[in-house]
């Protein structure tokens, strides 16, 4: 999901020669008018380019904080939906869009080039904005919307175990060892900040049979089935909630913070340093429950993302309909 790299979705983006550049986009042209962001409309005259990564929860993101611009008089482009981490960001840095929302683990790990995360989710955004002033990024406030991985299992298979922890979860391997199945993408069950590094963490030895590895919306239904006792999931992923799954606790705080912030290509930033005040409190307002409703009515309901951010912007006050 949101650490796959190139290529970029195709359709209307396009792969640049120099690699994940941006080369078209289309109109936002959401009939809005200011809400409790926006008045005053401090961004007439600006032209901004909103871009997001593919996934379900990025495109809700990148259409809300394109509606929040509209709303205060931007002319918005939309290059959202661009396949993988690296060609957002890259096209943030050089200036081929203007914003977009990030996550602080992703920035930290693959940006910035580090490998021990930080605990603390404010001192982790801290550190990445701090790093990235050199790449011409500027980083707005963080959200509570945390989107790491986690295990989750389905209600059958909790009141078996009952398992509330990773801890618990690695008492259960060892006390009874064909208990513990996983459902895992391919990523996850070799990334040091995934399986290697969890069972490292938590002393766990799970044997590589009881392992399956498989695409990321099949695991939700095989966990939701039984079919493994515990399956990766992304903690704001609306799945968990609408398959009425039980999320197991990291409690020793191994999995690293991917809070959601805004990041803003810094010329832009000096340019209309109003685009802080206009998604400062869309922003605060984000968090895991939230998340996980919104993406659960596009990814079980089938609704459209950019619907979905428009609809909650309304039903939030944050802007009216024209």
């Amino acid at each position: 999901m949101r650490r796959r790299l190139c290529p970029l979705l195709a359709g209307a983006l396009l792969l640049a020669a120099a690699g994940c550049g941006l080369t078209s986009g289309s109109p936002m042209v959401d009939d809005v008018e200011p809400g409790s962001v926006g008045r005053g409309k401090p961004l007439e005259g600006a032209k901004l380019t909103v871009t997001s990564k593919e996934f379900t929860e990025q495109l809700i993101l990148g259409a809300i904080m394109g509606i929040a611009f509209q709303a205060a008089g931007a002319e918005v482009v939309d290059r959202t939906g661009i396949q993988g981490s690296v060609g957002s960001r890259e096209a943030v840095v050089k200036g081929e869009a203007d914003a977009g929302f990030e996550y602080t683990g992703t920035a930290w790990i693959t940006y910035q080039g580090n490998s021990k995360p930080i605990p603390d989710p404010r001192e982790q955004w801290e550190a990445v904005r701090d790093a990235d002033v050199r790449n011409g990024v500027t980083w707005l406030a963080p959200s509570r919307l945390n989107n790491t991985y986690a295990l989750a299992m389905n209600q059958a298979n909790y009141k078996k175990y009952r398992t509330r922890t990773l801890s618990e979860v690695a008492e259960l391997a060892k006390s009874d060892p064909g208990a513990v199945t996983l459902c895992v993408e391919g990523e996850f069950a070799n990334r040091a900040d995934g399986l290697p590094g969890m069972e490292k963490a938590y002393g766990m030895n799970i044997p590589a049979g009881n392992v399956t590895q498989m695409d990321t919306g099949i695991i939700y239904t095989q966990t939701a089935k039984g079919a493994c006792t515990y399956g990766e999931v992304f903690t704001t992923d609306g799945r968990i909630k609408s398959m009425n799954l039980v999320v197991m606790e990291d409690d020793r705080k191994f999995f690293p913070n991917y809070n959601a912030a805004p990041t803003v290509n810094s010329d832009t930033f000096e340019k209309w340093p109003a685009i802080a005040e206009v998604l400062a409190p869309v922003t605060a307002k984000l968090d895991n429950t939230v998340a996980q409703d919104l993406n659960a009515k596009v990814d079980v309901d089938g609704e459209d993302p950019h619907q979905v951010a428009l609809d909650w912007m309304v039903d939030e006050g944050f802007v009216k309909k024209g």
